[in-house]
């Protein structure tokens, strides 16, 4: 049920609130991190029940009177709420949300949410179960994007946004901006689809499938159980992201960059090895194992069109102007197969059209070609064909 939203503006505008069940106080216009707990039962897609729910979210500009101006930011698998540049620290779309950006904060309410499952603060395997002594761990259920987009517009409701102008965002993030659409698509205006497919493809299942096993073979792993016993499978998880991060990058990069360089030490220790270990050590540093699982699974799990009548009946529900962008060299998600989406988009009645962004950094070039993003993306949000620079200074 939608809750009342009397009382709640100001002046015209109103923040980001933290809400619950019976708190509806507003708090200033900042990058702070923002708690909200559902109140009441969470049944997810496959029937399992979530007491409690927690997510945990950043907001960005003011909601109008109308509740209107909002655009919803999806962040992909080990991504977080920080998506703008504030607090002394840098977004990782700090070129694309602030003031003058093409996710401009003076006229739109930008907000970013931990997605359910995940170990940035919203519940996931990681939180303690409500009533216990310990974490979720392995009992935490099967979560999919759906699951994920039927929570963020339960907490959309209470923070009395009643239209998305727009939705984005890249990879999972993409999945979810998707789904969005199907779900709720008189809630949508836009959505912006970026190096995500509307069916996880087989060769994504299968470098998930051997990421998987890098963590469940850690004798660390315990079944999932290690937190209760004080460890961690840290070996497993750094391997899973070495291996994410071959997907997410291209030959050629690595070969510009670093090639067959041998480290300082002149051992066959080459440069290479030394780059992939170092973000799987990073990764190890900030992401709980069980969190990095159970996304993986989520995408696995992603089909628009599962239970829906396939990818046409998916579509056919879509009532939002759909804008897809691939990378020209994704290994992840080929453009081919995006460009094919969006062709079946078009054919099922969408409002659709693809654009590209071309990168030697391939799947990972949503987060680092932003001014390139950003000009595909200000003609698409403003409606104005002419091509303009709208990327912050900084």
């Amino acid at each position: 049920m939608t809750p009342s939203c009397e009382g709640v503006f100001r002046d015209g505008f109103m923040g980001g609130m933290a809400v619950n069940q019976s708190n509806h106080e507003q708090h200033p216009q900042s990058t702070a991190v923002h708690r909200w707990t559902m109140g009441s039962s969470f049944v997810t897609e496959f029937g399992a029940v979530l007491e409690d729910v927690e997510l945990v979210y950043e907001t960005y500009g003011r909601l109008d009177r109308t509740g209107a101006n909002a655009i919803l930011v999806c962040h992909a698998l080990t991504g977080d709420t920080h998506a703008a540049d504030g607090d002394g620290r840098p977004g990782w779309w700090g070129g694309l949300i602030g003031p003058g950006c093409v996710l401009d904060t003076d006229r739109y309410y930008i907000i970013c949410v931990n997605v359910l499952g995940g170990c940035q603060g919203s519940t996931g395997p990681a939180s303690v179960a409500p009533g216990e002594a310990h974490v979720y761990g392995a009992r935490f259920p099967v979560v999919t994007i759906r699951d994920m987009v039927n929570v963020q517009y339960a907490l959309l409701q209470q923070l009395c946004v009643s239209k998305l102008q727009l939705v984005i965002g890249g990879s999972m993030g993409g999945m979810q901006a998707l789904e969005w659409t199907v779900l709720q698509p008189d809630f949508v205006e836009r959505a912006a689809v970026i190096a995500a497919n509307p069916a996880f493809t087989a060769m994504g299942l299968a470098y998930n499938e051997v990421m998987r096993q890098a963590i469940v073979s850690d004798p660390d792993y315990r079944h999932g159980n290690y937190a209760q016993v004080g460890v961690s499978p840290e070996k497993g998880l750094a391997i899973a992201r070495m291996i994410g991060m071959i997907t997410y990058r291209t030959a050629e990069l690595f070969q510009q960059r670093l090639g067959r360089d041998l480290g300082p030490d002149g051992v066959a220790d080459f440069q290479i090895g030394r780059y992939l270990r170092h973000h799987g050590d990073k990764l190890v540093e900030r992401f709980d194992a069980n969190s990095y699982l159970t996304l993986l699974r989520a995408m696995d799990l992603h089909d628009i069109g599962r239970d829906r009548g396939g990818l046409a009946g998916a579509f056919a529900r879509i009532h939002a102007e759909l804008l897809w962008i691939g990378i020209d060299q994704d290994l992840l998600y080929p453009p081919d197969e995006l460009r094919r989406a969006t062709e079946l988009a078009v054919r099922s009645g969408v409002r659709a059209r693809y654009n590209q962004l071309s990168s030697i950094y391939g799947h990972d070039a949503f987060l680092l070609e932003l001014p390139q993003l950003s000009q595909l993306l200000h003609p698409f949000l403003t409606q104005d064909r002419a091509v303009q620079q709208a990327v912050c200074d900084g």
